[in-house]
C-alpha cells in the first residue's frame, strides 16, 4: 500500500481526500443513497473514524480552519446529530477544547437534547456533520440552539457533497469537496445497472437526507 495512512503528511484538501481514499472511506460500486438516487461512488466517513489518530488529525485541521475563518470567533460547544456525526463532533470538540454534545431523535420526531445535555444562553455553538449533501440533518439542529438562547457560530463538515447548493446563513467550513454523479433509478448507465446494488448508510432509503446521501 506504500505510505501508511497514519503517516500522510499534509492535511490540506488533497491530504484529507488522500486519507479518505486510503482508509476505505471513498468507495466504488453501485450504491443507493438515502435520497433514493443511485451512484457509483460513496463516502463512508465512519471508516475514517475507525482510526482515532486520523480522526484527531482531521479534527485539528478543522479547528485550525475555524479559528482562521472570519466571523466564527469564540466557540463554546460543539453539537452533532446522532448517529453518524457523534464521533466527528467529539473529536472536533476535543481539538477545540470545548464540550461535545449530540442531539438524537425518536422515529418521526425532531432532534432533541437528551441524556442531560444542555446549551447555555449566549453559547456560541459549532454544528458538526461528517458529510453534508443537502444539509437537512445539520440544519435541524438550529432550532435547538436558538431555543436555548444560544447562537450557531459555524457549521463544520469533513466533506461537502452539496456542489455549492448548501449555503447556510452562518459560516460553513468543509475540509474537502466531492462531486459524485447521481442517477434516477430509471436512468442508470448500463454498466452501473449491471452491478449488484449496495444500500449503505444508517438510515433507510427514500427518507430525508441520510448521513452520506
Amino acid at each position: 500500500m506504500g505510505e501508511s495512512i497514519h503517516e500522510t503528511p499534509q492535511l490540506d484538501e488533497a491530504g484529507v481526500l488522500a486519507l479518505l481514499e486510503q482508509c476505505g472511506a471513498l468507495q466504488r460500486g453501485h450504491f443507493v443513497l438515502s435520497s433514493g438516487l443511485h451512484s457509483d461512488r460513496y463516502c463512508q466517513c465512519a471508516r475514517l473514524f475507525e482510526h482515532p489518530d486520523l480522526a484527531g488529525r482531521v479534527a485539528r485541521a478543522m479547528a485550525g480552519r475555524l479559528r482562521e475563518t472570519a466571523g466564527v470567533g469564540r466557540i463554546d460547544t460543539v453539537l452533532a446529530p446522532a448517529l453518524g456525526a457523534i464521533v466527528w463532533g467529539y473529536e472536533l470538540a476535543r481539538a477545540l477544547g470545548v464540550p461535545s454534545v449530540f442531539a438524537e431523535r425518536r422515529p418521526g420526531e425532531p432532534f432533541e437534547l437528551r441524556r442531560g445535555f444542555a446549551l447555555r444562553p449566549g453559547d456560541r455553538v459549532v454544528l458538526a456533520e461528517d458529510v453534508v449533501t443537502t444539509g437537512g440533518s445539520v440544519l435541524e439542529l438550529v432550532p435547538i440552539v436558538e431555543a436555548a438562547g444560544a447562537e450557531v457560530a459555524a457549521i463544520a463538515s469533513v466533506v461537502d457533497r452539496s456542489r455549492g447548493a448548501f449555503a447556510p446563513r452562518v459560516p460553513f467550513v468543509a475540509l474537502a469537496a466531492l462531486e459524485f454523479e447521481t442517477y434516477e433509478p430509471d436512468g442508470l448507465p448500463e454498466d452501473l445497472a449491471a452491478m449488484p446494488v449496495i444500500k449503505p448508510g444508517s438510515r433507510a432509503t427514500g427518507t430525508r437526507e441520510g448521513v452520506h446521501g
